[in-house]
Order: structure tokens, then C-alpha cells, then sequence
């Protein structure tokens, strides 16, 4: 009976699992360089991005990664400083929604393109704080 009950459950978890969260196995990845953040630095907010929308979007697929650019460096400071940072980036990104009816404010079956601000303290992890258009 134990036995039985376990399987159950493990079955049971695993179909909820597999069908929760946001696709993010094939996303593309733009080139970039920057004089301000190391590739490592980047390569982590992207990490960062992707745990945040396979976590929070559920139904949704991450379809591009990109770094904004240092051209972007006042409203880094300016991010850094509203929300009590030692520095922050921008992330760009574009996803598609599922063709099922969303209750989130997506459209259904919908292309969008989010820009997402992330701010992190010395020697710690990104963190996103904001995302949209």
C-alpha cells in the first residue's frame, strides 16, 4: 500500500512539474562586449533573467538574450541608485506566449520584447527588480 501511494505521488509531482514554469532550453544569446562588466558579469545576469522567467512564466518561451551596451551606463547608475544597489544592467529579451488563454495581462500566442533591470551589492548575485517594455 505504501509502495503504491509513493508511486502516486512521484507521478503525480512529476506531471505538475513538467508543465509548470517557462521555457528557457533554447534561448539565443547576442554577442556583446562591454568595458564595464566583465563576460562573466553578463553571462550571470542572463542566468539571472533566465531562473526569474522559468520561475515566474509560466506558459512562455525565452526566445533572445542581449545586453543593452554601455552606451546605457547613466540609467545603470541611475537603476544602481533608485534601488540602493552598488550597480545594476539591463537585459533585453524577447519571448512568445502559448496559444492558451492567459489570465496574466500576455496576450495569448503573442511575440514581447522586455527589457529587465537587475541591480546587485558587491560580491553578490544579480537580482531582477523590474521587467517589461
Amino acid at each position: 500500500m505504501k509502495v503504491k501511494t509513493l508511486s502516486i505521488l512521484i507521478l503525480l509531482s512529476s506531471l505538475t512539474l513538467s508543465g509548470c514554469g517557462g521555457d528557457v532550453r533554447n534561448v539565443n544569446i547576442s554577442g556583446f562586449q562591454s568595458y564595464i562588466y566583465t563576460d562573466d558579469d553578463i553571462e550571470n545576469a542572463f542566468k539571472s533573467v533566465k531562473s526569474y522567467f522559468k520561475s515566474n512564466f509560466d506558459g512562455c518561451t525565452l526566445t533572445k538574450l542581449g545586453y543593452y551596451g554601455d552606451a546605457y551606463s547613466d540609467e545603470f547608475n541611475e537603476y544602481a541608485e533608485r534601488y540602493n544597489a552598488s550597480e545594476a544592467i539591463i537585459i533585453g529579451s524577447s519571448f512568445f506566449t502559448n496559444e492558451k488563454e492567459r489570465n496574466d495581462g500576455l496576450s495569448e500566442n503573442s511575440v514581447y520584447n522586455y527589457h529587465w533591470i537587475l541591480v546587485r551589492n558587491e560580491n553578490k548575485n544579480w537580482e531582477t527588480v523590474d521587467f517589461g517594455y
